[in-house]
Formats: structure tokens, sequence, C-alpha cells
């Protein structure tokens, strides 16, 4: 089942596109007035409702929308309420929209969320444009299809990266470590599609934007 999230961060306009053909589309509380911008209805809300409101979440629900409050005092972000929705209702593919926005911290929480070992053997990521942000396990592997001159960079975020293999990718990496604070993964480029990355032992970011 593929699911689409969409949280109340700064979503591109291209990304409305990413909602079509969604089994099940979650608003994560503000990410309904992204929604309602591009005239879209949730099937489900999720959150503490204090971007979007008591009485705006009442005139979701005379629509159909399935309504899931949360008091604010809670210990998950709403976004992160909203994967294990996702999760919860059989999701094996989703997509985070809005996931980016002023706020760095939220932005910082969501990345970290998609690195969480309990999400490994679901396809999440988060997205915005042509920006794509994945998480790879160790003993994993990643295609990565894009065109060539796609930046990627590889960030381990668990502490040192082990077993670091690439292929397609102009500075290429053989069974080496990405240490975790340096920035040695950055800006990668895809040269011979389709490219992938695999490792050994850690977490990492596998970012990928176009120009």
């Amino acid at each position: 089942m593929r699911a689409v999230i969409v949280a109340h961060g700064d979503p591109a306009e291209a990304d409305r596109a990413r909602c079509a053909g969604a089994d099940l589309l979650i608003a994560a509380d503000g990410g309904s007035l992204t929604l309602a911008r591009w005239g879209t209805v949730p099937h489900v809300l999720v959150g503490d409702l204090d971007s979007l409101g008591r009485e705006g979440a009442r005139r979701l629900a005379r629509r159909g929308v399935e309504v899931m409050p949360y008091e604010t005092e809670k210990d998950e972000s709403d976004t992160e309420l909203a994967v294990r929705v996702a999760l919860d209702r059989g999701a094996t593919d989703i997509t985070l929209l809005g996931a980016f926005g002023t706020r760095i911290d939220h932005v910082l929480a969501n990345v970290m969320l998609l690195a969480d070992a309990a999400y490994r053997d679901v396809a999440l990521r988060a997205a915005r444009g042509p920006t794509v942000i994945r998480a790879l396990h160790g003993g994993s592997g990643l295609a990565i299809d894009r065109a060539a001159g796609t930046i990627v960079t590889l960030l381990p975020v668990a502490g040192d990266a082990h077993g670091v293999r690439t292929s397609g990718l102009r500075y290429a990496l053989d069974d080496e470590t990405l240490a975790f604070g340096r920035s040695r993964g950055l800006s990668n480029v895809v040269v011979s599609p389709p490219a992938s990355v695999s490792l050994a032992s850690g977490v990492l970011l596998v970012i990928e934007t176009e120009e």
C-alpha cells in the first residue's frame, strides 16, 4: 500500500502530483492546510490540531475525513504519529511531504525519523521537489535511479558507517568508512545511471537532488 503524509512544512508546488493515486493520504495537523490549497481532502487527519484548529478538524470530519486528535503534550511529533498510522494501516511505501520548513528543529526531527531502525523494512522517504531523502541501514543497499548529474550526498547518522560501496557515482567508495560528523560523503554525482550504494554497518542518509 502506498501512503502519502503531508506535514505542516513547506512543500514544493510540484509535490502536489505525488498525492495522486495514493492508497492512503494522511494530513499531519497543519498539512491539511496545504492539501486544502491543493484542492485535496485527506483520508485521515492526525495530530494535536494546534495548527488547523478544532473547528477546521470538524469541517473535515463533516466531509468524511477520519480525525485522530491527540493532546498537545505528547512524546511524538504529529509527523511521527502519522507515520505510525500509515504503518498500522498496512502501508509499505510512505512519502513524507512538507517535512522541510523554517523550523530547523522540526526539519531535523523529520529527517532523523527516516533513520529509525523500526522503519528499515519500509520504503520511507521525505521529498520536496527534486530532492528525495532516504535512509540506508547496514547490510542493505539502495538503487539510485536518477539521471546523470544528479547530486547524491551520503551522511552517516548513527556513528560511523562502515563498508560503504557505491557504483555509478563520480567519487567511488569501495568498502570504505564514512565517519560521523565528517563531510566526505557530501555532493557526489551520478555519472552512470542507475547508481547504487550499500553498506555493511551503520546508517546513512541518502540525499538525492537535481540543481
